[in-house]
């Protein structure tokens, strides 16, 4: 699936809907949620959450396999595709170059970006204390993301390309994206409503029906 990611850039003046994504784990049950935003007002429009067991045991590098169904099942149950994908989660910038967000973008043949809150593999070039800053995420010579500063002395978030998107386009959408928080608005609400309805989930291990 790695040979079908295409990286190209993806112009704002086509973008006019963007969905953030997220999953949330208690015990071997899961919560996935998707959140779609118009764009690039950022007014919520629509919203997905989907219960699913977790088959997939947690192996690191392999998340895609243990969140990407449940994420998947979210976003088919919307009434409308989005433009564009927000993952939080790794695109390219992974051990074997395809993240959640590839593996998500390529599935579904949409634009996705990798937004992470660390990094998996590569080492960050100095970043300045702005927001806006950038720097290259490489390994060796190989440029796998970017670190960019969403907010002034702010711990930066991760971005690498998911599928039919290209670096620059990703920072230019996740700053179109950014109210103020570290995370861009899409996974921050996507975020929080998958921790809520999995701090709901049952205790005990059932399938969800």
């Amino acid at each position: 699936m790695r040979e079908k990611v295409r990286p190209e850039p993806l112009p704002l003046d086509e973008i006019h809907r963007v969905a953030g994504v997220d999953a949330s784990h208690k015990n071997n049950l899961a919560c996935a949620a998707v959140v779609v935003f118009d764009f690039p007002s950022l007014e919520p429009i629509e919203q997905s959450i989907v219960d699913f067991q977790l088959s997939f045991p947690y192996i690191p590098g392999l998340l895609s396999f243990r969140e990407a169904p449940g994420m998947l099942k979210a976003i088919e149950r919307l009434t409308q595709l989005p433009d564009v994908l927000i993952v939080d989660g790794h695109g390219q910038a992974h051990p074997r170059r395809f993240g959640l967000a590839c593996h998500l973008g390529v599935c579904l043949d949409l634009p996705a970006i990798g937004c992470a809150k660390s990094i998996l593999v590569g080492r960050l070039a100095p970043l300045g204390l702005k927001s806006g800053s950038t720097a290259a995420l490489s390994l060796e010579k190989e440029v796998l993301g970017i670190g960019l500063r969403t907010r002034t002395n702010v711990k930066p978030v991760y971005l690498s390309t998911g599928h039919r998107m290209d670096l620059i386009s990703a920072q230019q959408i996740i700053l179109a994206c950014s109210r103020g928080y570290r995370l861009p608005e899409p996974i921050r609400l996507a975020h929080h409503l998958a921790k809520s309805a999995s701090n709901a989930l049952p205790d005990e291990s059932v399938r969800i029906g």
